[in-house]
Order: structure tokens, then sequence, then C-alpha cells
């Protein structure tokens, strides 16, 4: 094998480790100096937007548990209470103290009408802490909703 060859091939199984996103060196590199939150910022919710302008319940079909493709339902009302029907709903997520993100693109695939949405394709590889983001935006304004998981 030439040093060609073999600088060629070293630098193809960095990028394949670096793209793993849970192997051990991305983990080195991003799971120190991320504060874990108090156990009362866990769970489904209700949770409160950043900004308040929501108020998000997860309601998933089963368990949440690794490893498991999951249906979730959120519902969603505005600060009053009121349900908010006709938003778009994006949804992000990861592991901060792992540095990466869902396994999975989960998406919004029916609005099921007073405020409630069901989202498919939930999947969390390992157990562990996890973020579940939801980005809002409705008639009244944009707004996102953490939830923190413990799996």
């Amino acid at each position: 094998m030439t040093h060609r060859t073999a600088f060629v091939a070293a630098l193809v199984m960095s990028a394949a480790v670096a793209s793993t996103g849970c192997g051990h060196v991305m983990m080195m590199m991003h799971g120190k100096n991320v504060a874990r939150p108090s156990v009362t910022e866990f769970g489904t919710g209700p949770r409160t937007s950043a900004s308040s302008q929501f108020i998000a319940t997860l309601q998933p079909d089963q368990p949440l548990r690794p490893r498991r493709m999951h249906t979730v339902r959120v519902a969603i009302t505005d600060a009053a209470g009121v349900p908010v029907d006709e938003a778009t709903i994006q949804i992000d997520g990861g592991m901060p103290q792992h540095g990466h993100g869902l396994p999975t693109r989960p998406r919004v695939t029916r609005a099921l009408g007073n405020g409630l949405y069901e989202i498919e394709g939930v999947r969390f590889n390992m157990g562990g802490w996890w973020e579940f983001r939801l980005a809002i935006d409705a008639a009244s304004g944009s707004d996102v909703v953490t939830f923190n998981l413990a799996l």
C-alpha cells in the first residue's frame, strides 16, 4: 500500500467514525461541559415554549423506549389554553451529551384538530438524556418547545 493510499484510507475511516454520531470520538468531543437539566425539566409535558407563546404536551402511543419506532401525538395550545390549529411543526432533537441528533427524521403526518398533531418516525437509538424539540409556526407567532426525555 502506498503512502497516498494509506492516507486516503485513514481519511475515509476518520470520516466514517465522525459520521456515526455516537462513536467514542464524538462523545469525547461533544459530551463535555453539557449540564443535564434538573429532574423537574424532564417529561412529556405540559411544557411552555421558549417565549411562552405555546404550551405543548407529548402523547406517545406507547412508553418511549430506545430502539423502537414511535408515533407521538402532540397537543398544542396558546398561553391561554386555546388549541392551536393549522400550525406548521418542525421536529429536531438529539443527545446533548453525545453530540448527535435523532437517528430518524420525524415529521407531522396528520393534523387531528383541536390542537392535536400526529408525529411519525420518532426513534431513539439508545438510552440516556434526549432533547426533543418542536419548532411551532402558527398564525399567532413562532416559538420552540423543548422536551427533555430520559430513556
